[in-house]
């Protein structure tokens, strides 16, 4: 299927691996000029260097960190003008944050500020110029809405389904789609230092339908298809990519 993706441009944060990784590849292929951001100047090469070796143009490679104030600023005003316009933006980059029934303040604002603030922060500074030209895409990877305890990084999440939500309403009748996805288990380094082999055989075994942890690429094909024409008529969705993980109607 062409995703009619060809010269279109856009920015992944947090790419240099995992899920940021795996949706930036996946839009390169489909013909999307991209910048990607990460704080790792190695990490965020090889994933250059992947994407040129793909077949996709060299992206511009962002090194920032998210959490700094001047984040958004610079990575919008790089990516601007490096590429012209951004037409699609994939807000990735975040964290899990397991927090004890009594947590700091600061680790609480640390939490809600990597999850919640910066993709609001850098798609506020990106929006207008996608509805002046009345086409753009807001592809947000977020998280679960079923946590086992308190997770700074769910609450965050949480909040950006809601505000997404409401800016769909607000930028839909100006070409512009917003949408959220929350992953399952998709293997990461995180993952993969956070769960034993042992844990996660059993858990896809027992609690998966499709009875695996999935990929990076299983996410990433949801999330080019968002990007492109063909999902015009998609916004305000949070559609889970989990292998059936979540056990809930609604």
């Amino acid at each position: 299927m062409d995703l009619q993706l060809d010269r279109k441009t856009g920015i992944v944060t947090g790419a240099s691996a995992g899920i940021g990784r795996g949706i930036a590849l996946a839009l390169a292929r489909e013909g999307v000029h991209l910048a990607i951001t990460a704080r790792r100047e190695d990490a965020a090469r090889e994933t250059a260097e992947m994407i040129v070796a793909a077949g996709g143009e060299a992206p511009v490679v962002i090194l920032k960190e998210i959490l700094d104030a001047d984040a958004p600023a610079v990575i919008a005003e790089t990516a601007m003008a490096a590429l012209g316009r951004v037409d699609i933006l994939v807000n990735n980059a975040g964290g899990s944050r397991p927090f004890a029934l009594h947590t700091e303040e600061t680790r609480w604002e640390e939490a809600l500020t990597l999850n919640f603030t910066r993709p609001r922060q850098l798609t506020d500074l990106l929006i207008d110029q996608m509805t002046e030209r009345g086409w753009g895409r807001i592809i947000n990877i977020t998280g679960k809405s079923e946590p086992e305890g308190i997770n700074g990084a769910f609450c965050a999440k949480a909040a950006v389904h809601s505000w997404a939500k409401g800016l769909s309403r607000l930028v839909g009748p100006k070409g512009v789609t917003v949408n959220c996805i929350p992953p399952g288990r998709i293997m990461s380094d995180q993952i993969r230092r956070n769960y034993s082999p042992a844990y996660r055989k059993e858990q896809a075994e027992t609690e998966i339908p499709m009875r695996r942890y999935g990929e990076p690429e299983d996410l990433a094909a949801l999330a080019a298809f968002l990007a492109s024409p063909l999902a015009g008529y998609i916004t305000g969705t949070v559609i889970p990519v989990d292998g059936g993980l979540r056990r809930y109607q609604f």
